[in-house]
């Protein structure tokens, strides 16, 4: 909540002054590093998952994900959700913790004197409590919670979770070295990170970390062969970077000559020394191995291994060159104004992780007052640090569009971030259940920007022309991940060190704004849709979807009529009209629905659910004009129905789409088809049948869901 503000004015402009010189960018003192370093801390905890601390600071959050796990006889409440969804991701969410220490162990001194080490080995743990209750013995883990299909049916807040919660495991028979091999990486390097501070806790990782290596090594196989939902979202396209990543780390926070022989006795076989690569990221880990086993090497520690290691440096250097653009013309695309550029989706997370791991890489080289030759010239230490900072000020508004896309950063960023949590009213201000549906129709389309503040937040970015569209439904350019912003952590760090560090905490009173939510539809019915079950057969995903009808007015409404589209399944609950297709109505046995009571009907399909508007409620429709809205699930609304009971007619009116939003409908929605004769038929009410068609299902049980 916002603190109110004295009326002493002196007071008010100094305050305002030491706001302008703190969080903001001036033209003689560049970025506030340390500030967004803050705010991108705040990220995690609007990440989280699970039981909330006492001493959680975005505040608009609360509690979820509580059953995680449960009806599958483990404990995997916690951890983090992957992004704007609801989904824990094991391989993004291992990745992201693995750099979280990563900055934590080479940045030591500077987030130390930033007061800054406490909240980042907090956001450590929150993901490595996670990881070891997801790792139960010796040859399991849990790699997921949630079903990416499933969730991204709904827009909902994480504490209205209606989606399956179901959670996948690896094991002997359904290996997953890649995801095993990168949680053993965090685990140790989560290690090293708390050695100094917690011991014990050190010790656990480290007894985690070498049974997952273990694993991973031992029954190796693809993760997302394994975890098949996980492919559409996460693909692998390999797991011998892994390997080598998890031994790099092992031996770094163990010093365990087996681990360091494994990687060097690997270089070749598993492309450690063979693959030139000019991308870091969760899924390609060779940059990070190449420049963490190039540390040993310049650090003098090579010892009969020198050679090999001479090989990965090697390519630690073509991925530095590239980067530069002095690697004989197979560089690293950059847009004009000189964004690395790698992926259309979320193109910022390369940025951020490759501008981090080259800062690193010149501490490395300063260290041993080094250099790098490249086919198109030499590198300093300070060149990668300098390309590093170039990356972290297009971040924070030194780009075409002067735009910050760290989110509450700087006078301009990202207002309508693709994040379910961030564009609904916060649960402790809107305290009534947001449906999965609802969500979408009052909140996705809205075209003010979110309710929350998601500070910290790195969002996808710009295109490759440095265009950008704030717009909530361009998940490529407005949605956050946690892959995005780990490495941001130790990349501030090393740029406010070099600043000069006040020693004053950054985690100061910043507000935690709400805007007032819209003000919420008054029709007379309102539909509260869940999905309670999955199931496979051969290649399709059914989905059990639960519709609750309830009464929000004050008067019983008889005669009501749904008109239910894009059904490819079986229904139970309602009986369907017999001179009219797709038109629905209450079962024989309960023809009224009095006020606060609710009716719930059942039906089974793949694919997206069917759409459900109501047509007619006898008993609470007025004369007056309705507005109803009749279009596809998930975004296009191509159509407006405008019901106009005065006039007995209906009135269409056309929706412009911009070109953004018809794109983005493109790539990830179903257009709805309208059916004249249906639409006719939502003008006047029909008169009611009783076919018998439906059966009563509102005695069942739902399955476990949270």
């Amino acid at each position: 909540m916002m603190r109110k503000m004295k009326s002493t004015i002196p007071c008010v402009f100094l305050a305002l002054l030491v706001g302008m010189l703190l969080a903001t960018t001036t033209a003689t003192t560049g970025f506030n590093y340390g500030d967004a370093l803050d705010k991108s801390l705040l990220f995690f905890e609007a990440q989280r998952s699970g039981k909330l601390p006492s001493t959680q600071q975005v505040t608009w959050r609360g509690d979820s994900g509580l059953q995680d796990g449960y009806s599958q006889g483990v404990d995997l409440v916690g951890g983090y959700y992957d992004a704007g969804d609801h989904v824990k991701f094991g391989l993004p969410m291992a990745f992201s913790l693995t750099m979280l220490s990563w900055g934590a162990i080479e940045l030591r001194k500077e987030i130390t004197e930033l007061n800054q080490m406490g909240n980042t080995l907090w956001a450590i743990r929150w993901g490595t409590d996670y990881l070891m209750k997801a790792h139960p013995q010796p040859n399991v883990l849990w790699g997921q919670v949630g079903d990416g299909a499933s969730d991204h049916y709904c827009w909902e807040r994480a504490e209205d979770m209606t989606t399956s919660r179901s959670a996948y495991k690896l094991d002997a028979n359904h290996p997953g070295s890649d995801l095993a091999g990168e949680t053993a990486a965090a685990l140790a390097a989560a290690a090293i990170a708390f050695k100094p501070y917690n011991s014990s806790y050190s010790n656990l990782l480290l007894v985690h970390a070498k049974q997952l290596f273990s694993f991973a090594d031992t029954f190796r196989g693809l993760y997302d062969d394994s975890i098949s939902c996980a492919k559409q979202f996460y693909t692998s396209s390999g797991y011998l970077d892994e390997l080598l990543w998890a031994a790099a780390w092992l031996y770094q926070a163990t010093n365990d000559e087996y681990y360091l022989k494994y990687a060097v006795d690997n270089a070749a076989g598993f492309g450690g020394t063979g693959w030139s690569v000019r991308e870091f990221s969760w899924d390609n880990k060779y940059a990070g191995v190449q420049i963490l086993l190039s540390k040993v090497l310049l650090e003098g520690k090579g010892g009969a291994y020198t050679n090999t290691l001479k090989q990965y440096q090697a390519k630690a250097d073509y991925f530095a060159c590239a980067c530069l653009k002095k690697n004989g013309g197979y560089n690293v695309f950059t847009t004009p104004g000189g964004l690395l550029y790698v992926r259309e989706w979320n193109n910022m997370q390369y940025a951020s992780s490759a501008a981090f791991i080259l800062a690193v890489y010149s501490d490395y080289l300063s260290a041993a007052n080094a250099k790098i030759t490249c086919p198109d010239g030499l590198i300093q230490p300070q060149d990668l640090l300098n390309f590093a900072k170039s990356q972290a000020d297009y971040i924070l508004g030194k780009n075409p569009k002067s735009m910050s896309y760290l989110v509450g950063y700087g006078p301009q960023y990202p207002t309508h971030v693709h994040h379910r949590g961030a564009s609904i009213a916060s649960i402790q201000v809107l305290h009534s259940t947001v449906g999965c549906v609802q969500g979408f129709d009052t909140w996705y389309y809205r075209p003010e920007g979110n309710p929350n503040v998601i500070y910290g937040a790195l969002v996808g970015g710009p295109d490759k022309n440095d265009n950008f569209s704030d717009d909530r439904s361009d998940y490529e350019e407005t949605e956050p991940t946690l892959s995005g912003s780990a490495p941001l952590i130790g990349l501030f760090s090393k740029l406010q060190g070099l600043n000069g560090i006040s020693g004053n905490s950054y985690h100061a009173s910043q507000p935690v704004v709400h805007q007032k939510p819209p003000t919420p539809p008054t029709a007379p019915v309102e539909f509260l849709h869940s999905i309670t079950g999955t199931w496979s057969v051969a290649q399709t995903t059914y989905y059990r979807h639960k519709v609750i009808i309830k009464n929000t007015s004050q008067k019983p409404i008889t005669e009501l009529k749904l008109v239910i589209e894009k059904l490819s399944g079986p229904l139970w609950g309602l009986s369907s009209t017999n001179n009219v297709k797709n038109i629905y109505e209450l079962p024989q046995w309960q023809k009224v629905l009095n006020p606060g009571s609710d009716c719930i009907f059942v039906y089974i399909q793949g694919g997206p659910q069917a759409v459900t508007t109501k047509t007619h409620a006898g008993g609470v429709d007025s004369g007056s004009s309705e507005r109803e809205m009749v279009g596809a699930f998930w975004g296009t609304r191509v159509m407006e129905i405008v019901k106009k009971h005065d006039s007995g007619g209906l009135v269409w009116k056309r929706i412009k789409l911009t070109p953004t939003r018809k794109a983005n409908a493109k790539k990830r929605l179903l257009r709805v088809w309208q059916n004249e004769a249906v639409l006719r038929a939502c003008s006047e009410p029909t008169p009611s049948k009783t076919s018998g068609t439906g059966t009563d299902v509102a005695g069942e049980q739902d399955s476990k869901s949270s």
